[in-house]
């Protein structure tokens, strides 16, 4: 038998891949196929592999069912870490990325992916963010970008500003540093003018997971609230406040303002307030930061009047966690509603009155509680919102505020305007300059791409592009007078939030895309990476659609993609040594008892839980060495057997040995059939009815993204194979039906399989296989017939059967029917494929 060798059926398709594109003519049906781009990080992480690897299921898939596809891959290339190596490693930037970039394509390339690396791009390329600052100067123009200065979330390890969506728990998302707040002028897309958009349209959005759609949502955070006018005592000056809780308006026991508010201009003069201030700069600007920083106020010794308990004065305070760009600046405090207020309530003795009972008959003392109640319940202590619930109290406070006139309704959304100023030099440099006049104007069209320097000083600190000698400083091309060229960097989100429109047409050097292609391709019909974008990322990129689609009337695309799917991470157990330091895999082994070890000391090991793959923990497997090893197919062929795709998969790499072993066995029964000259044809129908029942359901099963039982079915199928060389079934069908099979696997192990196809001297290759209707075998199931909840009788029908059918086919058992015809049936409980439950009494 000759034997299966991998190293050479793969280099030897992956040299025809890198030739054979996916497209059809465009009269075909298109499908755009689409992986989340890498970041150029030097090396391919199983993260990638997994990835990429169920993008090219679906694109394969797509293309054998007569799609014409279009299945690119880009490089993510501008952005910190690039910096940062540059600096350690004494290298420029570009040739750190450009090296890596090469490394990485050399090892996707090993996995025999069907991308069309001719539709290749690479974010930090000048062809591409000149176009990238052509959309920035549209957007300008539009009115979608502007210059504001207000606080932002300042990483003190990188030096640059973090949008809030780059800030976990109170830390940068790199770094992991502590963020502060830092007043900055940056440039920010002005995000927020879609917001109701954004949220109305997730509705069109049929084909997300739900989970995804839902996280949206709650970012973009739409809620009716109102604004209230509190009149300070003794003046005439009023405070306004916005609430999202007006139904608590009678639990008020404190107002608080923003170190930014105009009241604290009294205070301006005052040490204590000038020391408070600085202590808030410390917190950053995001709702976890506030969340979990502890609660400080400036007591401003003024007090407010409550506007519906007369006599009734509240102090007013200056606290850190009220940000001026929320709302008015201003709120009032209802601790027992409201975690952040008891805890400030308790920190300074406030009053502290429930008005929300979630038991009437048993009021709380929240004297003796911590915790804030800040569900549904009934009002009390609350005049003439008592007795109304939650929802019913918020509508009537605020009918009752506008009719006396203190305030007025007012719809608030948690997302904010997006801020892209980063102070770094790897980025795409903003086309804007600063006049000796005090005007700021886009740079001109033909003076596009603004580049960056290549003669930088990465190692000095602050912004680089700031500290060059000569780059910031250029000339006004309109007038000729001196001009400063703007030395913040983009985000490099926005280099990810249009990239998709760039494949569609990617040599096209005079606009960012030709519309003709991006009406063609667009939206992208699938899309595939990690649930870790469903903010960040997937919003972005639904706005600068929009942006884009408001800009040009002729563009017929107003979201970007069509269908999401995340996928699941890559995890592997987790080692230590006996002090606790992380130990990679590849430092173990085991000793004669069969117990893990490390190899240099043959010490103890302890070995943890699995965990998501990380270089921190140490808990990585390479996948170039396990392609060396055990082949691209048999890599591919694990990390889509081993779980859903949409949930986690545990590494083994004797799991990946086991997926080897049945490739070889596939390769085998090539060899065994092709040389088989049976002609006994008497089990030839039966043998094409079984295998036309798995072409129907491997056809379903992809399409449902189960990869993993598809897999598990062609364990079945190879039993099959297997079986029937010793069941009178003919060469000639087994030839022809694994044929088919070998098609069908194209997407999932494409260099074994085009080669057993080439051994099988099959024809049309790049066509699915068709199931045949006549063949169809009738699936049956065991559906329980019960009464009154108790079993009678288990029978078996045809899958998927209507409620109508099975009371029919019930009915033809004698003592179910005859049960019935004496009694009276009340209700008929009906699960498909389950149960049938029939509710009788006597008549």
């Amino acid at each position: 038998m000759e034997r299966y060798s991998f190293q050479l059926i793969e280099n030897k398709w992956q040299s025809i891949f890198d030739k054979k594109k996916l497209y059809r003519e465009k009269n075909n049906p298109k499908f755009y196929c689409l992986e989340m781009f890498p970041y150029p990080s030097g090396k391919i992480h199983m993260g990638h592999v997994r990835n990429y690897t169920i993008g090219d299921v679906i694109a394969r898939f797509k293309y054998l069912n007569g799609y014409n596809v279009l299945h690119p891959m880009g490089w993510d290339s501008f952005g910190l870490p690039a910096e940062n190596a540059a600096k350690e490693n004494n290298l420029h930037p570009k040739d750190w990325t450009a090296k890596n970039i090469a490394q990485m394509k050399k090892q996707l390339k090993l996995l025999g992916l069907s991308i069309d690396w001719d539709l290749e791009i690479s974010t930090c390329d000048e062809s591409y963010y000149k176009h990238q600052q052509e959309l920035f100067i549209e957007f300008y123009n539009k009115g979608y970008v502007s210059r504001k200065e207000n606080y932002v979330n300042w990483d003190p390890i990188e030096q640059t500003v973090l949008a809030n969506e780059q800030v976990i728990e109170g830390k940068g998302w790199r770094s992991g540093a502590l963020v502060e707040r830092k007043k900055l002028s940056q440039w920010v897309f002005n995000i927020t003018k879609f917001a109701d958009e954004l949220l109305d349209d997730l509705e069109l959005l049929k084909d997300w997971p739900e989970k995804v759609k839902l996280m949206q949502k709650n970012w973009i955070g739409k809620s009716l609230g109102c604004e209230i006018d509190f009149e300070l005592a003794g003046t005439k000056d009023k405070i306004k406040i916005f609430t999202t809780r007006p139904d608590t308006i009678f639990g008020a026991s404190f107002l608080a303002v923003s170190i930014d508010h105009p009241l604290c201009a009294k205070f301006g003069k005052d040490k204590k307030f000038h020391s408070f201030k600085q202590e808030c700069l410390k917190v950053g600007t995001t709702e976890e930061a506030l969340a979990v920083a502890e609660k400080n106020g400036y007591n401003t010794n003024l007090f407010a009047k409550h506007p519906f308990i007369e006599g009734k004065k509240i102090p007013v305070y200056v606290a850190n966690f009220v940000l001026m760009d929320y709302g008015t600046g201003a709120i009032f405090g209802c601790p027992a509603h409201d975690q952040r207020d008891l805890d400030f309530a308790k920190k300074y003795n406030l009053e502290i009155t429930e008005v929300v009972a979630e038991n009437k008959s048993k009021p709380k003392n929240f004297n003796n509680i911590n915790e804030a109640y800040t569900l549904d319940g009934e009002m009390i202590n609350s005049d003439f919102l008592n007795n109304l619930k939650v929802e019913s109290a918020k509508i009537k406070a605020i009918e009752i505020i506008e009719k006396k006139k203190i305030g007025k309704k007012k719809i608030s959304f948690r997302l904010k305007d997006w801020g892209v100023s980063r102070q770094r030099y790897w980025g795409c440099p903003i086309p804007m300059i600063y006049l000796e006049d005090g005007s700021v104007v886009p740079v001109e069209h033909d003076e596009l791409p603004v580049k960056l320097p290549v003669d930088v000083d990465l190692k000095k600190g602050g912004n680089p592009l700031a500290n060059h000698p000569t780059w910031k400083k250029t000339l006004h091309k309109k007038t000729g007078k001196p001009a400063i060229r703007e030395t913040d960097t983009l985000d490099t989100f926005v280099d990810s939030s249009w990239y998709f429109l760039r494949f569609c047409s990617p040599t096209n050097q005079k606009k960012p895309f030709n519309i003709e292609e991006l009406n063609y391709w667009m939206p992208v019909d699938q899309y595939i990476g990690g649930v870790e974008h469903a903010i960040l990322h997937l919003l972005y990129s639904r706005f600068f659609m929009r942006s884009i689609q408001k800009n040009n009337s002729k563009i017929e695309v107003k979201e970007p993609f069509k269908g999401l799917f995340t996928q699941g991470m890559v995890c592997h157990e987790t080692y230590k040594d006996s002090n606790g330091k992380w130990l990679s895999p590849d430092e173990l082994e085991r000793n004669e008892q069969g117990k893990l070890i490390r190899g240099s000391d043959q010490t103890n090991v302890i070995t943890g839980p699995s965990e998501s793959m990380s270089k921190s923990k140490k808990n990585v497997i390479d996948p170039e060495s396990m392609i060396k090893s055990y082949g691209a197919d048999a890599v591919r062929w694990f990390i889509l057997s081993d779980s859903p795709p949409d949930k986690d998969v545990q590494w083994s790499n004797q799991g990946v040995n086991a997926a080897y072993k049945f490739l070889q066995k596939l390769y085998n029964l090539t060899q065994v059939i092709i040389n088989s000259e049976v002609k006994t044809n008497i089990n030839d129908e039966e043998f094409e009815i079984k295998f036309n029942n798995y072409i129907l359901k491997m056809t379903t099963l992809i399409e449902n993204f189960q990869l993993n039982v598809v897999v598990a079915n062609v364990y079945s199928i190879y039993s099959l194979f297997n079986s029937a060389q010793n069941e009178k079934i003919s060469s000639e069908c087994l030839k022809k039906n694994l044929s088919k099979l070998m098609k069908m696997l194209i997407p999932f192990v494409p260099h074994i399989a085009n080669e057993c196809l080439e051994h099988l001297n099959a024809k049309e290759i790049n066509v699915w296989p068709e199931a045949n209707n006549k063949l169809t075998l009738d699936e049956k199931i065991k559906i329980a017939i019960q009464i009154n909840g108790k079993t009678r009788e288990i029978i078996e029908v045809k899958k998927n059967l209507e409620e109508k059918s099975v009371i029919h086919e019930s009915k033809k058992i004698k003592k179910i029917n005859d049960q019935l015809a004496e009694n009276e049936i009340q209700k008929i409980i009906f699960v498909k494929n389950k149960i049938i439950n029939y509710l009788i009494k006597k008549k």
